[in-house]
This record gives structure tokens, C-alpha cells and sequence, in this order.
């Protein structure tokens, strides 16, 4: 079983800059090769906050002695809440109503292919559908909640027994967007140490920093900071995360987690 928790607080010093909280949980089920998880995130920018909720089903097999291959599903739901009273308006604007308890399906599927701790490779679309979360009956005010897609990949390199180097690439697509790409290196050092950079394509760089504490717990921290102009206007953007393994029947923990 893993836990997983960060938090995001992005822009900082900007006025209504977006804070995010995710926590997930996920375990192995039976000896058949199912894993079910939950997933909550809350999203909150400027007078808007969005909570997610999901339920998430996997399913592997064996494709050789040394890979797997996994199979997702992802349901689950959104509540978005505007409070347009945080903002200044015009009071006889008929537009400017508080928005409370819209809630929107979402339905997500991936599939994961990977080594037992040297390699994996991964498509997926987190959300599958359109949704439109507002609409005020004119081209000015439109929100709309497009499908998207993520490609990722990575390998583990074994530099001597002390020290692994992990590379890796995150491809993110949404309609109507720019294409996102994200490249990262890790360094993992006494199994215990990792210290990396990422680069996003005309966006930004950010380092970090993790500790495996124990066996079960590792925590860590992320910097990003904003390469386009819009850096001006913002310190960069903060995250913390921390995750928690716990000991199955079937096996114990497997120390370090590469990917």
C-alpha cells in the first residue's frame, strides 16, 4: 500500500495565484495482479476552487520473466465552487452569481509497460472527456474542461553500487494548448539522497531534493521558476511532498522505489 500527499502553492506573490493538495492511496489486491486506488485533489485560483475525487482500478500481467504490463481505469467526479463576491464586479451584473455544487463526471484509462527497477513507459488520458464548466451564453466567458493525453518514459542507469542516474520524459497534449514537454534527471545517491533538475519547454526549470527517512517514508521538495516573462511578476512556485509505504502480506517493502 502507498500514500502519497503534496502540496503546490504556485506564483507566489501573485494575487490569487493557484494552491493545489493531493493525497492518493493505492494497494495491491489479491494475488491476481489487481490494484485498486483513490485519488482526492483540491484546486484552488483566485475566487475558484475545484475538488476531484476518483476511484481507480488497475489490472497487470506478465509479459516476460522481468516485464509487466498495466492496464488503468479511472471514475470519478468534480465539484467546482466560484465565489464571485472575492472579486470586484459590477453588483448589477446579472453574470456575477456565485457558482456552488456544479459537479462534473470524469472518466480517465492508461496503460503502463515496465522493467522490475530499470525502465517503464507510459500513455495515458487522466480525463477523456469535454466538460463545460461555464458558460455565460457569450463568446467573453467560457470555461471548458478539454480531453488530454501523457506519454512519460524513463530508465534507471547504475553508475557504481552507490549511485543511479534517471532520466525522464513527460509529453503532456490538451486541446486547444501548446504541447507541454517535460525533461528531468535525477541522481540517486546511497540509495537514500535524491537531487535532480527538470526542464519545461519554454515555461520553466525547477530543482529537488528528496530523503528516503525510512524504509517507508520519503519526503521531498520541488522549486520551479517561470523562464518566460511572466517570471517577472512571481517567485516561482514551491512544492513538498511526501509518500508512505507500507508492508503487504504478500511481500515487504522494496527499498528504494526508483519509478
Amino acid at each position: 500500500m502507498s500514500i502519497n500527499s503534496f502540496y503546490r502553492a504556485q506564483w507566489v506573490g501573485l494575487e490569487g495565484a493557484p494552491k493545489t493538495i493531493s493525497l492518493s492511496i493505492n494497494t495491491p489486491v489479491g494475488r491476481r495482479g489487481v490494484g485498486l486506488g483513490l485519488s482526492v485533489v483540491q484546486d484552488e485560483i483566485g475566487p475558484a476552487k475545484e475538488t476531484f475525487a476518483a476511484v481507480d482500478f488497475s489490472y497487470t500481467i506478465n509479459t516476460s520473466e522481468k516485464t509487466k504490463l498495466s492496464f488503468g481505469l479511472k471514475g470519478g467526479g468534480t465539484l467546482l465552487n466560484v465565489n464571485f463576491s472575492d472579486l470586484n464586479f459590477n453588483p448589477l451584473d446579472p453574470n456575477a452569481t456565485n457558482i456552488i455544487n456544479r459537479i462534473f463526471p470524469t472518466i480517465g484509462a492508461g496503460l503502463y509497460l515496465h522493467s522490475e527497477d530499470k525502465w517503464y513507459v507510459g500513455l495515458s488520458s487522466p480525463n477523456l472527456l469535454k466538460i463545460q464548466h461555464y458558460n455565460d451564453g457569450n463568446s467573453f466567458s467560457n470555461v471548458t474542461n478539454e480531453a488530454s493525453a501523457y506519454l512519460m518514459a524513463g530508465y534507471v542507469f547504475d553508475l557504481n553500487e552507490n549511485l543511479k542516474f534517471k532520466p525522464a520524459a513527460l509529453l503532456k497534449t490538451v486541446t486547444g494548448a501548446p504541447i507541454s514537454l517535460d525533461l528531468s534527471a535525477n541522481f540517486l545517491i546511497y540509495q537514500k539522497f535524491t537531487l535532480g533538475a527538470s526542464y519545461r519547454l519554454n515555461a520553466a526549470v525547477s530543482g529537488l531534493a528528496g530523503i528516503q527517512i525510512s524504509d517507508s517514508l520519503m519526503f521531498g521538495y520541488t522549486y520551479d521558476y517561470d523562464t518566460t516573462e511572466f517570471g517577472s511578476y512571481n517567485s516561482g512556485s514551491h512544492e513538498v511532498f511526501l509518500r508512505i509505504e507500507l508492508p503487504t502480506r504478500r511481500r515487504a517493502i522494496i527499498n528504494p522505489r526508483c519509478f
